[in-house]
């Protein structure tokens, strides 16, 4: 075989190989492009998640500001229902007490009256 024509089959067979890389090649990069797709809705989707999450934060946030306002506002209601309540028990401890001194001052007039002064 003359050496042109070796050289012929080298070149072909060297062609094929680079076509055959080329392909490869193709493939893998179809592949990666696919992926990239893939990843790049799912980076949308997680941050379209996060934007929530933030949302939600802010308005836990907010609640807890709320919650806190609302456990004060009970804790004065709290304090005047106790200083209403006893307002009537002082009230009718003090009704009682000026009875009871009455009482015993008309028993003691009376045993004063009775002594003769």
């Amino acid at each position: 075989m003359p050496t042109w024509s070796k050289e012929l089959l080298r070149w072909n067979l060297q062609q094929k190989v680079v076509v055959k890389m080329q392909i490869s090649v193709e493939h893998r990069l179809t592949e990666v492009e696919e992926r990239s797709k893939s990843n790049t809705h799912r980076l949308e989707e997680l941050e379209k998640r996060q934007d929530n999450l933030d949302d939600l934060v802010s308005v836990v946030k907010v609640l807890a500001v709320r919650e806190e306002a609302v456990e004060n506002d009970v804790k004065e209601i709290k304090a005047d229902v106790k200083s209403l309540t006893s307002k009537p028990a002082e009230r009718w401890d003090s009704l009682v007490d000026k009875i009871i001194w009455a009482v015993a001052g008309a028993v003691v007039a009376f045993i004063l009256a009775q002594i003769g002064l």
